[in-house]
């Protein structure tokens, strides 16, 4: 039985090596937060971070991540206690259905965790691996500017 170190927790998992992490963290662990969107790895929003890395979970087996640190977007913080980026998020009012939200912050996370201050362009870059069918992709551009610390963009221009 493979052992996933989850948000700082070690668990010991029934799934088969091949199994994709998505389905751990939802069906075994409970972890909803991480969600499943297209099952081929081209929404973003079943993103956690491996490593510190964003990573689609629906596309890793868990077989290659024992003794690896995985983050989940409940790893961030809580309803109650939200970590820095999800109370950008939430001061931002970037959800509209909420669906990709949970990939938005982990794929900003890491890129947070990489790079503190990113430009605008860098930003722009690393979130478009994540789909929002909602449209309200300036306003997680904002949260995530936020979040750096950085005003927003010049009206009509790029950084």
């Amino acid at each position: 039985m493979p052992t996933l170190t989850v948000n700082g927790r070690a668990r010991t998992v029934a799934a088969e090596p091949d199994t994709p992490l998505l389905y751990v963290l939802r069906d075994e662990l409970g972890l909803n937060g991480t969600k499943f969107g297209c099952g081929l790895g081209q929404c973003g929003a079943c993103t956690v971070e491996v490593e510190g890395r964003a990573v689609l979970s629906c596309l890793t087996p868990i077989g290659v991540l024992e003794g690896r640190a995985i983050t989940t977007v409940e790893g961030l913080g809580s309803p109650e206690a939200p970590g820095p980026l999800q109370a950008a998020f939430i001061a931002e009012n970037a959800a509209q259905c909420g669906y990709c939200i949970a990939g938005m912050v982990m794929r900003a996370h890491a890129l947070l965790r990489e790079n503190p201050h990113p430009g605008e362009d860098e930003i722009r870059a690393a979130l478009r691996l994540n789909l929002c069918r909602c449209g309200t992709h300036m306003r997680i551009l904002a949260a995530v500017r936020r979040a750096a610390g950085r005003p927003g963009p010049v009206a009509g221009g790029g950084s």
